[in-house]
Parts: structure tokens; sequence; C-alpha cells
């Protein structure tokens, strides 16, 4: 596909409340909710997400922390859950960084987050803190954004955030909260320099990471593009998804325990 036509074609797919959208205005995030309640085949998508991420969540004592949570509905799954954003918006419980994390030591069983690593624009602060305020046996479980031959092309030629697996460094440019990015960031930090990881922050073990949704996402638009299918067609979608195996996978359920 050449520039010119995937350009046209995101045009074309574009969903107009977010066509001219600033993504760091908290007014886009608010949008953006709208898009997901009002989007049937996305939703089932996120509670297909949340339902994963609940199942990773440990027993025993200490709140879980949603890291990103503006756009999404994870506190209606978990009531308990403290939701977060990087900024003041609706739906939130508090304004929080993860990378400079106002909570006590341990004070947390779990953190939880869809699509919002890739945003951290300085990842090892994220694990120290991280380190810090997730209790022993505690998890870090997230979706997020994976490096396969599928996903590059559509991450690069379709997608509106930096895609950029080649990058030397975990680090990028903070442009703004949410236009920061570089979605194959996760797949640097636990696969290409997972030995890395491993050395630098010897308290946490990678539990699992599974590559999962080459189709569903792409087809539902996300949310910034319409939907290219009603919510009646989700299950047959994942079902063919089955057979397409995770060389195809979009994204990555990841999860770490800190020992």
């Amino acid at each position: 596909m050449t520039g010119g036509a995937a350009r046209f074609l995101k045009s074309l797919i574009a969903h107009p409340l977010t066509r001219e959208a600033d993504l760091d205005d908290p007014r886009t995030t608010a949008l953006r909710r709208r898009i997901i309640a009002s989007k049937p085949f996305l939703r089932r998508i996120y509670r297909d997400w949340y339902a994963t991420l609940v199942a990773d969540l440990p027993d025993g004592e200490g709140r879980v922390l949603e890291l990103g949570s503006g756009a999404g509905f994870f506190g209606e799954i978990v009531s308990e859950a403290i939701c977060s954003e990087i900024f003041l918006c609706s739906g939130i419980d508090v304004v929080l960084d993860g990378q400079r994390m106002a909570l006590a030591d341990e004070a947390l069983r779990a953190i939880v987050m869809t699509d919002v690593f890739h945003h951290l624009p300085r990842a090892r602060e994220f694990f120290r803190e991280a380190t810090r305020v997730v209790r022993p046996g505690g998890v870090v479980a997230m979706i997020e954004p994976w490096v396969t031959p599928w996903s590059k092309l559509i991450y690069t030629k379709l997608h509106h955030e930096p895609f950029r697996p080649e990058a030397g460094e975990w680090e990028f440019p903070s442009s703004g909260p949410l236009s920061g990015a570089n979605g194959a960031l996760p797949w640097i930090v636990f696969a290409r320099d997972r030995a890395i990881f491993q050395r630098e922050f010897p308290r946490w073990r990678i539990e699992r990471i599974d590559p999962i949704m080459p189709l569903r996402y792409l087809l539902s638009g996300g949310v910034s593009m319409r939907s290219l299918l009603p919510g009646q067609m989700y299950r047959p979608v994942a079902a063919m998804e089955k057979l397409l195996g995770q060389r195809g996978a979009m994204f990555a359920h990841i999860v770490i325990r800190k020992r």
C-alpha cells in the first residue's frame, strides 16, 4: 500500500467524532468513551480484554490500580478498582502518572492497563515505581500492541501512533500524554530486550506473553475509525481468528509477577 493510498483510506474510514481531535485534549478522551459505548463490536472487545485482566488478579490484600482508565469502563467490571488517568477527565478516581505514583509502598496487588504501556516515555521509571507499590506476588497485567509482520503493516500504514520496532532505546520524546508513543515498546521490552528487562528488574518474572487478536480490533475500527462490522459478527470473527494463529496478532496479553 502506497503512502497516498494509506492516507486516503485513513481519511475515508476516520470516525467523524475524532477526525480532527487533539489526542492530548481530555475532551478527546471523553469522545472516545462515547465511541466505545456506541460501538457494540468494540465494546465486546473491551469486555473480553477486561475479563482476561480480571482473571490475572491475584487473591489477597491490596487494591487494583488501572492506569489510563479515561475512555474505558474497567471500573464497571471491578468496582473496587482505582481508575486513574494522566489528566483530569470524567470517570476516574485519581489523576496519576504511572512513572511517579503517589501511592504507599506495597499498596497494590495489581496494576492493569489496556493500550497504555506504550505511551510511557520512560518505561524504566514505571518499572521502578511498580516494584515499590505492588506487593510481593502481585502482578502487572496489560493488553498492548505487538509486533508481527501483519501488525507492522497495519500500525505503520493505517494507525495514527508511532510504531518503531527498530528503536534502540525504551525511551521516546514525550510530545504529549497520549500523542507520545511507540506502539512497538511492549515487544521491545518483553521480547526483543527480554534479557535486559530480567537483568535490570530481577524482582519481576515474565509470567506470560500471549499474542492475540489479528482481526477483531481492526474490524471494530477502534476509537479512531468507523466500525467495519456490526456487533452480531463478533463471535464469527473471533472463531475465524483461531485459525490464523499468533503470527498475525496485533496485540499481546502480558503478565509480569513480582517475586
